[in-house]
């Protein structure tokens, strides 16, 4: 006999039958989600054009490099924003799990975006300057740019930040350890992109003086390869995190303990044999479980154990969306009829 949940959190704990889905804070988190990227792409739009006549007018490298740092992060938003899109479509008949796992299928590719548009470019556009050399030309365009980009993506930092910073007091954690674990890997991508940006447009300026200064342009060159391998790691981490989340992450072995231990508290069970966690998206985690009983348990006795299991690890944990329990004899218990002796699970 299997005993299986809904695909949706009920909206009142106390209510077994209620399979509403709750009231306002996943959607909320949603909008926030889709307003940081919405910030974070209107400055980049911005800035990349900026940088781009900066970088003609003044001859620098690593400006021109800039500027395909700020437009591979334009469409990195964009396809974050599409992410965000089509990952929370709600389940449907034909894919009653939902839609979580095409939230990462697109963000993998804004890393792939980030390191093809960004990355290559700026290494490409450095080595060539070192070279074949580069006429500084007049910096004094490119200074401004640089310094109205840094405003602009300090201000996105900023509310990537602040919604970062409201998350992880939410889960009681710190924001690093957040930024690390967490499976909104939208908003990782703004704060991330956003602080290479800001080191980006650091190395730039550098490069710009260290030229104003020497009159060579390899220090405008070196700036384009720093700012290009600055952005292969980004694109690295964030592709790996978007990677890890399709392959299947479960939850962390302390929130799989404490499930395990909510399980156990209930009312008729015995023991878990085999616990399964996925994280689906950010608020979106399926637990499935093989879980013995106590023998003595009537059949209407282990449903209403399964309901208040649902109801408390859901109730403890809100991103808990599916819960699946299968009740399973013990490891030394016996079939009955087989000729041995039934051991009792209490």
């Amino acid at each position: 006999m299997d005993a299986s949940s809904s695909s949706v959190p009920p909206s009142d704990p106390s209510d077994p039958h209620d399979s509403s889905d709750p009231p306002g804070p996943r959607d909320a988190s949603s909008e926030e989600s889709t307003g940081t990227v919405l910030v974070a792409a209107a400055a980049n739009l911005g800035i990349a054009a900026a940088k781009a006549v900066g970088g003609a007018v003044s001859g620098s490298g690593a400006m021109l490099s800039e500027a395909a740092h700020s437009t591979a992060d334009t469409v990195t938003e964009l396809l974050l924003l599409t992410a965000l899109k089509r990952g929370g479509k709600p389940a449907d008949e034909d894919h009653p799990l939902g839609h979580g796992g095409e939230r990462y299928v697109w963000a993998l590719l804004a890393s792939v975006a980030t390191f093809v548009g960004g990355a290559v470019f700026a290494v490409h556009d450095g080595i060539h300057t070192l070279t074949h050399g580069e006429d500084p030309g007049d910096p004094l365009l490119s200074y401004l740019v640089l310094a109205l980009a840094f405003l602009l993506e300090g201000a996105s930092l900023l509310k990537g930040v602040r919604q970062a910073r409201g998350e992880a007091a939410r889960f009681g954690v710190s924001l690093h350890l957040y930024m690390a674990h967490t499976p909104d890997t939208a908003v990782k991508a703004v704060v991330m992109e956003d602080s290479a940006a800001l080191a980006g447009l650091v190395l730039a300026a550098g490069g710009l003086l260290g030229g104003q200064l020497t009159g060579s342009g390899a220090w405008d060159g070196a700036a384009s390869i720093c700012i290009g391998l600055l952005l292969v790691y980004v694109a690295w981490v964030l592709g790996r995190s978007n990677a890890r989340l399709l392959i299947g992450r479960p939850l962390p072995g302390p929130m799989r303990d404490a499930v395990r231990a909510e399980l156990r508290s209930v009312a008729h069970i015995v023991d878990v044999l085999e616990l399964v966690t996925l994280v689906q998206g950010p608020r979106e985690v399926l637990v499935a479980a093989k879980i013995d009983f106590r023998d003595v348990s009537t059949a209407e006795e282990i449903e209403w154990a399964c309901e208040d299991a649902e109801q408390r690890l859901r109730a403890r944990f809100p991103a808990i969306r599916r819960v699946f329990l299968d009740p399973t004899p013990g490891a030394y218990q016996r079939r009955p009829g087989t000729g041995g002796a039934e051991t009792d699970g209490t």
